[in-house]
């Protein structure tokens, strides 16, 4: 039986220790906190300002059919963006919630 049970666990390898785990979550939340989350803020931010930008294009050009289209397509595509950042974070907050951070 002893082909089943590798050499360095029977040397008395007993493994990485358990704070190599607090380590670990401790440092994606740091990543998480400190970098993801602004990341997704800041698109999101450029999303609705994209979005508000479509609209005064929008409005501002509502006799020249062309620019009421840029416009239209602007807001389309804020709100495209909008969206995705909201499931972007929604799958974080998932993927979070399973590994139990």
């Amino acid at each position: 039986m002893d082909f089943l049970i590798p050499k360095a666990y029977a040397a008395g390898f007993s493994g990485p220790d358990a704070t190599s785990g607090v380590a670990f979550n401790s440092l994606l939340n740091k990543i998480l906190e400190n970098i993801v989350t602004p990341v997704v803020y800041l698109i999101m931010a450029l999303a609705v300002v994209y979005f508000v930008w479509g609209v005064l294009v929008f409005i501002k050009n509502a006799d020249n059919p062309e620019k009421r289209e840029e416009g239209y397509q602007h807001m389309i595509w804020g709100i495209v963006g909008i969206f995705i950042m909201i499931s972007a974070r929604g799958i974080i907050k998932i993927i979070l919630s399973t590994m139990g951070l």
